[in-house]
Parts: structure tokens; sequence; C-alpha cells
């Protein structure tokens, strides 16, 4: 079974990159991969305990977040889009499970005081 480690910077506001990421993993882990998710301002103890994790932090903080695939990392700095993700882990999926839905606006009105 294949791992994936995610470690993700200290997160105080809400991102729809963030949003869009947590679905990816959620669809990863349909496919049997074995996902981890630690968070730095939670969790500094995972960071440290990992070495090559706590390399890339020296190098800057802007190297978060740290994505590793069995054990080696395999993006920093950026959160990788589904497909990607797909083709790091060796996951072969029909397109329309790589391309994500897109969002639809919301057919209703505007809350109006």
């Amino acid at each position: 079974m294949k791992t994936l480690a995610v470690f993700d910077p200290a997160i105080s506001c809400f991102d729809p990159v963030l949003v869009q990421f947590a679905a990816d993993l959620a669809w990863v882990e349909k496919h049997g991969v074995k996902v981890s998710r630690h968070n730095l301002g939670k969790e500094p103890q995972a960071f440290a305990a990992n070495p090559a994790v706590a390399r890339e932090m020296e190098a800057g903080m802007n190297r978060l977040p740290v994505i590793m695939v069995d054990g080696h990392i395999v993006s920093t700095g950026m959160y990788p889009s589904r497909e990607q993700l797909a083709q790091k882990l060796g996951i072969a999926a029909p397109p329309e499970e790589i391309s994500p839905v897109k969002a639809v606006a919301c057919p209703c009105t505007p809350w109006i005081n």
C-alpha cells in the first residue's frame, strides 16, 4: 500500500485551495493510499521527527507544504492537483475522476437586508 504524508504550514484562515486539496486527499484514499496529514501549528513534533521535512524547513518556511510518497519528498511549497497526485502515486483513473467537478454558482438570490 502506498503512503502519502502531507506536512502543512500552520494554517489559520480559510483557503479554497485547501478545501479542494482535502477533497483530493479523500479521492486518493478511495484508491487505496494511506494518507497522513500533519499541521505545524498542532503537531510540530511530527516535523522535527522527520529529517527530510526538517531540512526543508531549514531552507525556508516557504518550502511548506511538504508532500511525501512512500517516505520520499515529491513536492514542496505548493499543493499538488488531483492529476499531479495521481501521477506521483501511480493511480490510473478515468479522466472524469482526475478532473474534479467544477464549482457551480448557487442559484439562490443573495440575502438583502
